[in-house]
C-alpha cells in the first residue's frame, strides 16, 4: 500500500506566498483570484496586489500544482493534489534526500542532540518499516 499519489507536480519547491495560496485553495477546494485575494487581505496587516496573486497562481500552475478553467468571466483555480498527498510527496522527497547524504555513523552522531520523543519516533518508524517489509515478503511467498 503506497500513500504516494501517481501524479506529482513537476517542481516541489514552493515560496512563502505560493504555500499560502495553496493552503487557501486546499481549504476552499476551488477559488477565483478575487476569493484568494480577499482571503489574504482579511488580515488587516497584509498588503498584496491583486496582480501578485494572479502571478503566483500562474506560477503554481506552471509548476504542476494547479489547474484552472474559465467559469463565466472568471478563472477558477483548483489544486491537482490534496494537502495530504502533497505532504506524502514532500516527506518522501525529504527522506530520499536524507538517505542520499546520510550514513549510520553520521546519524548516530546526533544521538546526544535528540530528545526522547524524537528517538521514540525514529524507533516507531523503523519498526513500522520492518513490519511492512515482513508483510510484503510473506505476500510474495
Amino acid at each position: 500500500m503506497s500513500f504516494l499519489p501517481k501524479y506529482r507536480p513537476q517542481k516541489l519547491s514552493l515560496g512563502f506566498l505560493e504555500e499560502e495560496i495553496l493552503e487557501i485553495l486546499w481549504d476552499l477546494g476551488t477559488a477565483t483570484v478575487k476569493e484568494i485575494h480577499d482571503r489574504i487581505l482579511a488580515d488587516p496587516d497584509r498588503e498584496l496586489a491583486y496582480a501578485s496573486v494572479t502571478t503566483v497562481l500562474h506560477r503554481l500552475t506552471k509548476k504542476g500544482w494547479l489547474k484552472y478553467e474559465k467559469k463565466g468571466r472568471a478563472f477558477c483555480w483548483t489544486p491537482l493534489i490534496s494537502r495530504s498527498q502533497a505532504q506524502a510527496i514532500q516527506s518522501y522527497e525529504q527522506l530520499q534526500n536524507f538517505l542520499a547524504v546520510s550514513n549510520p555513523d553520521l546519524v548516530a552522531s546526533f544521538a546526544d542532540s535528540l530528545d526522547t520523543a524524537s528517538v521514540e519516533q525514529i524507533r516507531a518508524i523503523a519498526s513500522r518499516l520492518e513490519q511492512i517489509r515482513k508483510k510484503r515478503e510473506q505476500e510474495e511467498k
